[in-house]
């Protein structure tokens, strides 16, 4: 909703009583602040300053690059990169040029309870970073480059031809137990051994590789940068290295290989953020096919949005389809893939700001977070259609793929833990066995702390791990929480957890080392969690055993920069988790 405009002083006196009454806090406060995701490749791409208006303050070639820039960095993943809202208020030069300059650099300044950071008083920008940015929301919105198949087209390449790749399996590695590491600020991935806990190689990525994911027959792995760069990876080579890569836009985070039996390995499928949209690949070249634009009306209010990003997507094990998680209209789509000249697309009105997820113990449903309104969706795959859609009880459900287990009262269960709060929410996931259960929260309890991003466990495995890498406090950030699934009572009571220091253990001098996302071997026998510090300072893995809670190994390389989320061919090409 627009506010009337006020003066500068009305603003700013409002402002101030509310910080000195303690309602706006710093922006740092809150983990799930800090999450926002910025579109720091957007952020690099050179913008024309639009004209000059009048009664709009004017801005310089070098200051609208500038401002837009920031913008990119810190605030279009609450605003959107065309300034229309998402999960914070339209930025529109409707409203803001109603608001004026002097409101809006108040506004800047000091926040508001609502949930605006206050980067001026918290010291992230200085007067001058606050004028520029007050005048840049006055201007007309930059507008990105789209991004369609002539540019796909020209970003793509094969490597290595499908024939001139080997027939069969020609190096000794144990590609089961391998892992596939991302190494962030590098734009690397490292593969290392899960016997021998050796780097095996290290591979040039795109920036920030968000994920990887494994075809359904495990040879191939794929990874997706935060730079929308796609690359495909032959493990079966002698030695495994790139084959085809492609750029599928300017910012993404998703990526996924069809797994319906009878169709392995035929089709990838990879989502942008920008442009919004998601294209279909061949499965052995990374050629582009299909590309499908999200743009269209929310769920609910039926009002139209130019920028839904395309968050999680899932292969259905049920059916040749793909899951799409449109973030921004609240809807998942169910992409047949069996036809791409008649694509066939189910759509799922589900809940807004879809985030991420994964399947039940059966594989059968899907399940995941709407995280900014603290909600699970549930879509059964294999009837196609939404099964529920329940609260988690918490701030800002952040599951990764969520964790299955089969608790002693309520019977198999799926976990999420929280970005805003240190609860984890289970929900019953048995709508046979356990009917009364099915798809409804039946416990919550608190792990840590605030500012958890992956929760874990694995198939007869008694643990069941949180971490808490947002935290502001470091001794939470660099430990993990470990509860005991066969002493959950399901009566009330809060189940205990022990605390693992994981990154005292991993004995790193300097920084603040944060730990994020525990993932099993292929035996369940052993957890790793990344010890992720900054880039110009040490970083580690941690290898824990699973029965013992005991540290088995700590990994550490001058290579292994910036290491978070850890991928085992595994687990991931089974969705084991």
């Amino acid at each position: 909703m627009k506010e009337a405009p006020r003066s500068e002083g009305a603003a700013k006196t409002t402002a101030e009583q509310a910080a000195q009454k303690g309602d706006v806090a710093d922006h740092t406060s809150k983990p799930q602040d800090q999450y926002e995701p910025a579109l720091t490749t957007l952020a690099q791409e050179p913008v024309e300053a639009p004209g000059a208006k009048e009664g709009v303050p004017s801005m310089t070639e070098e200051e609208f690059n500038a401002a837009n820039k920031i913008y990119f960095e810190r605030c279009a993943g609450c605003h959107g990169v065309l300034r229309k809202g998402a999960t914070g208020k339209p930025l529109t030069p409707d409203i803001t040029r109603e608001l004026g300059l002097d409101y809006l650099k108040s506004f800047i300044t000091y926040g508001s309870p609502a949930g605006m950071p206050n980067w001026g008083t918290s010291g992230d920008m200085d007067e001058a970073t606050v004028d520029l940015m007050a005048r840049y929301v006055m201007q007309d919105p930059a507008s990105p480059p789209e991004w369609g198949m002539p540019e796909m087209k020209e970003s793509w390449k094969v490597l290595v031809k499908p024939e001139d790749r080997p027939t069969e399996k020609k190096n000794d590695w144990d590609l089961e137990n391998l892992f596939s590491v991302t190494l962030r600020d590098a734009g690397q991935i490292a593969l290392i051994d899960g016997g021998t806990y050796e780097i095996k190689k290290v591979i040039d990525t795109g920036y920030a590789v968000h994920i990887s994911r494994l075809s359904a027959s495990g040879r191939y792995l794929l990874v997706i940068g935060r730079d929308a760069k796609v690359d495909m990876i032959d493990l079966w080579m002698e030695d495994p290295s790139v084959v085809a890569t492609i750029k599928v836009g300017a910012e993404a985070r998703s990526v996924e290989t069809s797994k319906m039996e009878g169709w392995e390995d035929k089709y990838a499928i990879a989502g942008a953020y920008w442009p919004p949209q998601y294209v279909i690949m061949d499965g052995a070249t990374l050629e582009p096919l299909k590309i499908v634009s999200t743009r269209g009306n929310i769920y609910d209010e039926q009002t139209y949005h130019p920028e839904p990003r395309v968050a999680a997507i899932l292969a259905s094990h049920y059916r040749p389809e793909f899951l799409v998680n449109i973030k921004e209209t609240g809807k998942i789509q169910l992409v047949d893939y069996t036809d791409l000249k008649n694509l066939k697309i189910t759509e799922i009105e589900a809940e807004r700001f879809l985030h991420d997820g994964g399947l039940d113990s059966t594989k059968r449903y899907f399940i995941t977070a709407a995280n900014a309104r603290g909600k699970l969706v549930v879509v059964d795959t294999k009837e196609g259609k939404l099964a529920a859609i329940t609260e988690t009880g918490g701030e800002t459900p952040h599951p990764g793929r969520g964790a299955n287990f089969v608790h002693p009262t309520f019977g198999p269960v799926w976990a999420t833990s929280h970005l805003g709060d240190e609860s984890v929410a289970l929900i019953g996931t048995d709508p046979e066995g356990h009917k009364d259960n099915a798809w409804k929260l039946v416990d919550s309890f608190p792990a840590l702390g605030g500012g958890s991003l992956f929760i874990k466990t694995y198939p007869g495995s008694n643990h069941l791990y949180a971490d808490a890498t947002l935290n502001p406090d470091a001794a939470i950030s660099g430990s993990v929480a470990v509860f005991e699934i066969d002493k959950m009572k399901g009566d009330g009571s809060d189940p205990e957890f022990k605390t693992l220091p994981i990154a005292e253990w991993a004995e790193i001098a300097d920084g603040q080392p944060r730990v994020v996302q525990g993932e099993f071997n292929k035996d369940g026998t052993e957890i790793w969690f990344s010890v992720w510090n900054a880039k110009d300072k040490e970083s580690a893995i941690v290898v824990v055993d699973d029965k013992t809670l005991e540290l088995k190994k700590v990994i550490k390389d001058p290579r292994l920069v910036t290491p978070t989320g850890k991928f085992n061919v595994k687990n991931t090409m089974g969705d084991i988790y």
